[in-house]
Parts: structure tokens; C-alpha cells; sequence
């Protein structure tokens, strides 16, 4: 099974609505590790790795789950790194 690493960045307004909280919720329902943060300009940060199939049903989920908060988004797809263990959010 294929992996990699996406590095996801989301605008809008999604800061201060429970967007890390619910995105490390939905993340133990899939095969996939990582971080997700908010940004000092207002973004929050999302680096998630695993299998592709898992990445894509992990970030649809999010996206329906937030849709109301998500404005932009951008993506980066690198090539997985293992890094992480868990997919856990930072303060």
C-alpha cells in the first residue's frame, strides 16, 4: 500500500471552534499519524501521513465535519516520513 506525507494548511475561520480538537477525533478512525496546529496568521497546519486511501477518507471526513468553517484550502504532498507515531494536536 502506497504512503505519503500531505502537509494541508486551512483558512477561514478556524481558530477557536474546536477544528484541532475534531480533526484528532476523526483522525482515530483512519490509518493515519501526524499533528495539526493553528498558525500565528489565523491558518491552522495539518500534517497528516499514512496510506493514500486513508489520507483521502481522513481529510473528506474533516472537510464535511468543518465545511462551515473552511474557507481555503491548500495542499503539499511530500513523501512519507514515518515521523510521527500518533496523530495528536499542539496548543
Amino acid at each position: 500500500m502506497a504512503q505519503e506525507r500531505r502537509t494541508i494548511w486551512y483558512s477561514g475561520t478556524v481558530q477557536g471552534v474546536g477544528f484541532r480538537y475534531t480533526a484528532s477525533r476523526v483522525a482515530t478512525r483512519y490509518d493515519v499519524t501526524g499533528r495539526i496546529r493553528n498558525l500565528r496568521d489565523g491558518r491552522v497546519e495539518c500534517i497528516v501521513e499514512g496510506p493514500i486511501e486513508q489520507i483521502e477518507a481522513f481529510l473528506e471526513d474533516l472537510g464535511e465535519q468543518m465545511s462551515g468553517y473552511i474557507r481555503n484550502v491548500q495542499q503539499e504532498t511530500t513523501s512519507y516520513t514515518g515521523t510521527y507515531r500518533e496523530f495528536t494536536f499542539s496548543l
